[in-house]
């Protein structure tokens, strides 16, 4: 904690206005995280950290993989909400095997932000699909999926004429149809097809469940 905090106070020094923020687990290996967590909290708000994301898992560095880590270690959420009432003046937000929308609601009652990793990005609509109106309030209708499809349609456009490959894009948008009807053959015309030269946005058309 203590090389933490010297090395935050000096990226903070560095960057000027822009804000410096801290991910952290709630422990590592055969540390007490009831004891470790506040502690290493403290130092940061000492060390001028303002906004930090708490893993509401220990990492284990003796024993588990990467991947591993992941997935084993058992998450403790009511540890992390207790940090937020101990300390009500820093932002913190909760992360680990958050995997729908109505969880980030009820987990935004004890906190001040919600981080979603792998959820949003394996089944990006069933999380992001509906954040804006539910999560932020947005008065504006939702986008349906296909509607998310053709919004990408300039992009990848441009993308393409500048040399670069359709599957550099459409590789993180194989998720968007999950658990749907026609999902299948989205990932499996995609996959096949993405990486060939001339490939663009007609092959995603194509690719559309139907």
């Amino acid at each position: 904690p203590d090389l933490v905090a010297d090395c935050v106070r000096a990226m903070q020094e560095a960057a000027g206005d822009v804000p410096v923020t801290v991910k952290c687990r709630i422990g590592v290996d055969d540390q007490e995280a009831a004891e470790v967590l506040p502690e290493f909290l403290r130092k940061m708000q000492a060390a001028g950290v303002g906004r930090i994301t708490v893993h509401a898992r220990k990492a284990w560095l003796d024993g588990l993989s990467p991947k591993e880590n992941r997935d084993i270690p058992p998450l403790d959420y009511p540890l992390v909400h207790e940090m937020k009432r101990v300390f009500p003046d820093l932002h913190l937000s909760i992360n680990g095997g958050i995997a729908s929308l109505d969880t980030v609601e009820a987990e935004l009652a004890h906190m001040d932000g919600v981080m979603v990793g792998r959820a949003a990005y394996h089944q990006p609509y069933d999380i992001l699909g509906d954040a804006d109106q539910r999560i932020f309030g947005d008065a504006r209708a939702r986008l349906s999926r296909e509607d998310v499809v053709f919004a990408m349609e300039d992009y990848i456009g441009r993308h393409v004429a500048a040399g670069g490959k359709l599957a550099q894009i459409t590789k993180h948008m194989l998720g968007l149809f999950a658990g749907q009807p026609g999902a299948r053959r989205w990932k499996r015309v995609l996959s096949e097809g993405a990486h060939k030269e001339g490939a663009g946005f007609a092959l995603v058309q194509e690719a559309l469940p139907r």
